[in-house]
């Protein structure tokens, strides 16, 4: 598993946040469309279907003001021993025929996306949803990666301009 921007990308799957273990929420990407998980029935939609994706609830902090968020979260769990879950957000789903929020866990390290990231894959979300960028991309980019790591600050923010810019993998 990789972590690029909002985007969890293994050789599989493309989720929002985090992948959702067991029963919690989750929202996978996929070729076809956008599925909710964890609510039963999992609802899901085509890409043809959806008009608009919005994404609310996000963190988003400077690089200065992450680093102090994350310092005073581990003294805090350090000293009490209660460490935080990480921050729910949600995707609010248009059609022609409604609306509908999915929920997904925060991937980035605190919750805390840089506004860089959280931009750019706002973009790229808008663009998967319009048609003119495909999930196919993220997953091509994660198949050619000899690892799981997550590429540094530098090469997400790049793979995002290239991927939101409708220039494939």
């Amino acid at each position: 598993m990789a972590l690029v921007g909002l985007f969890w990308i293994t050789e599989e799957s493309v989720h929002l946040g985090a992948e959702p273990v067991g029963p919690t929420s989750g929202v996978r990407l996929t070729e076809d469309g956008v599925q909710g998980l964890g609510n039963a029935p999992d609802p899901s939609w085509s890409w043809d279907e959806v008009r608009r994706v919005e994404i609310r609830d996000v963190k988003v902090r400077s690089v200065a003001r992450r680093r102090v968020a994350l310092t005073l979260g581990a003294l805090y769990a350090a000293v009490t021993g209660d460490a935080d879950e990480p921050p729910s957000c949600t995707l609010r789903v248009e059609t022609a025929d409604r609306t509908a929020e999915l929920s997904f866990y925060a991937s980035a390290v605190g919750g805390i996306y840089s506004p860089a990231e959280f931009a750019l894959s706002r973009t790229l979300l808008d663009r998967i949803a319009g048609g003119g960028a495909r999930v196919g991309d993220l997953l091509a980019w994660r198949r050619e990666q000899a690892d799981d790591t997550t590429p540094p600050p530098e090469e997400r923010e790049a793979l995002l301009r290239m991927w939101a810019g409708g220039q494939g993998y």
